[in-house]
C-alpha cells in the first residue's frame, strides 16, 4: 500500500474569495495609513498657522497698548486729556430674577440669552443695542472687558453651542468644526475675534454658550437694585465690569 502524503501549503489552491478578500484588507490598510500620514502632516502645518496667528495678535495687542500710552503721554505734555476710543464690546452680567419684569424687558433679555441670574455674554456696542440695554438696565449689569477678561473667560468658563448642545471647548477641533468656515480655527482666534469686534463677532459670539457665572466673592452689595454710580449694582460700570467678573469668575 502507498505511503499517504500531506500536501504542502503551495500546493494547496487558495480558494479565489479569499485572496480577493486579502488584497482588499490590504488596500483599505494601505488607504488608513495614508490617510493618517496626510491628517498628521495637516494637522503639523494647521498648528504652525495657529502658533503664528497668536504671536501676531500679541504683537498687535502690545502696539495698541503702546500707542495708548503714547496718546496719554502726548496729551499730559499737551496739557489736555485723553479720551479713550468707545467702547466696542461690552460683557452683560443678568443680576436680577423673573420676578415682575413687564414683557418688553423680559423678551430683551430673551434675546440677549440671559435667562437666569449670573448669566453672562458678549455684545457688539451698537446704537441698537445701546437702547437694549437701557430698558433693562435694572436687571443687568456691564461695562468694557480687557483682554485678561476676555481670555480668561473663554479659556475658563467658555463652552460652545454644537447642535444644541453645551461642550466644553476642550481643543480646537470644536472650535474648527464650527467657526472654520470663517477662518476662526482656535481659541486665540475665538478670543481676538470677541475682543476686537471683528466682522465676524455674531456668530463667534452666538457660538459661545451663555457665560454661567457664580456670586461676586463677598456677595452683591446691600443696595443691589440701585444704579452702580449711586451705591449699587445694575446699569453702565465702564472699566468695572473687570473687577466684577474676576469675582465672578
Amino acid at each position: 500500500m502507498a505511503p499517504t502524503t500531506v500536501p504542502t501549503a503551495s500546493a494547496i489552491e487558495v480558494p479565489e474569495t479569499l485572496l480577493k478578500k486579502r488584497k482588499q484588507n490590504e488596500k483599505a490598510r494601505e488607504e488608513r495609513l495614508t490617510a493618517a500620514s496626510e491628517a498628521r502632516k495637516a494637522s503639523k502645518a494647521k498648528r504652525k498657522v495657529i502658533f503664528k496667528r497668536a504671536e501676531s495678535y500679541v504683537k498687535e495687542y502690545l502696539t495698541k497698548e503702546k500707542e495708548e500710552i503714547r496718546l496719554k503721554r502726548a496729551a499730559r505734555t499737551a496739557g489736555d486729556f485723553y479720551v479713550a476710543a468707545a467702547p466696542k464690546v461690552y460683557f452683560v452680567v443678568r443680576i436680577r430674577g423673573i420676578n415682575e419684569i413687564a414683557p418688553k424687558p423680559r423678551k430683551i433679555l430673551q434675546l440677549l440669552r440671559l435667562l437666569q441670574i449670573n448669566n453672562g455674554v458678549f455684545v457688539k456696542v451698537t446704537k441698537a443695542t445701546q437702547q437694549m440695554l437701557r430698558l433693562v438696565e435694572p436687571y443687568v449689569t456691564y461695562g468694557e472687558p480687557n483682554l485678561k477678561t476676555v481670555r480668561e473667560l473663554v479659556y475658563k468658563r467658555g463652552y460652545g453651542k454644537v447642535d444644541k448642545q453645551r461642550i466644553p471647548l476642550s481643543n480646537n477641533q470644536v472650535i474648527e468644526a464650527s467657526l472654520g468656515k470663517l477662518n476662526i480655527l482656535s481659541v486665540e482666534d475665538l478670543v481676538h475675534e470677541i475682543f476686537t469686534a471683528g466682522p465676524n463677532f455674531k456668530q463667534a459670539s452666538n457660538f459661545l454658550w451663555p457665560f454661567k457665572l457664580s456670586n461676586p466673592t463677598g456677595g452683591w452689595r446691600q443696595r443691589k437694585f440701585k444704579h452702580f454710580v449711586q451705591g449699587g449694582d445694575f446699569g453702565d460700570r465702564e472699566n468695572n465690569i473687570n473687577k466684577l467678573i474676576r469675582q465672578m469668575n
